[in-house]
């Protein structure tokens, strides 16, 4: 968790979303969405370098909405989802506050560029906002272009912690 920095005043919004070429709609996913969401969830996970694997990606994503542990916007160009982020609820001992994670951030490639990101992020913000968090946090590839994108939305580089992981052995999932 990020420790408060003195000296510097935390964003309380950023630039408003740049509004999409076409009409977008952006609306929070319901466990009825799971059908339409997993193949854009599929590729998202390829981008990272997994290998396809659509009947997980239902089944996992129908699970996180099922359970209440995600909170997933849809972005929908003429019925058609065009994008989606998911946000994961965290908490912080520092803050004594809540914290969201966003987790996942994915934008068709011919959506791209046409603000629909931008906009998906807009309504991350908004929606923390709203639930009183005290931040949203995000990580992401070295490589990854949409690095611009966060920027210009706001967010900022971390430059004062390092992030670590523990890769633990894999287990078989009980189905």
């Amino acid at each position: 968790m990020r420790r408060p920095r003195p000296g510097v005043a935390p964003i309380v919004s950023g630039p408003p979303a740049v509004p999409p070429r076409d009409s977008v709609a952006i609306r929070r996913a319901g466990k009825d969405d799971v059908g339409a969401i997993a193949p854009l969830f599929d590729a998202y996970r390829q981008f990272y370098e997994q290998p396809p694997d659509r009947r997980a990606s239902t089944r996992f994503l129908s699970e996180r909405l099922e359970r209440d542990e995600s909170v997933v916007f849809v972005a929908e160009r003429a019925g058609n989802a065009v994008g989606f982020v998911q946000l994961y609820p965290l908490f912080s001992s520092v803050s004594l506050g809540r914290v969201y994670l966003l987790n996942d951030l994915f934008v068709v490639p011919e959506g791209r560029r046409t603000g629909v990101g931008a906009a998906l992020l807009e309504t991350a913000r908004r929606f923390a906002e709203g639930e009183r968090a005290h931040s949203l946090e995000l990580s992401t590839a070295v490589d990854n272009p949409a690095q611009r994108l966060y920027e210009a939305c706001g967010w900022r580089q971390d430059r004062e912690f390092l992030y670590y992981e523990l890769p633990l052995p894999a287990r078989p999932r009980a189905e």
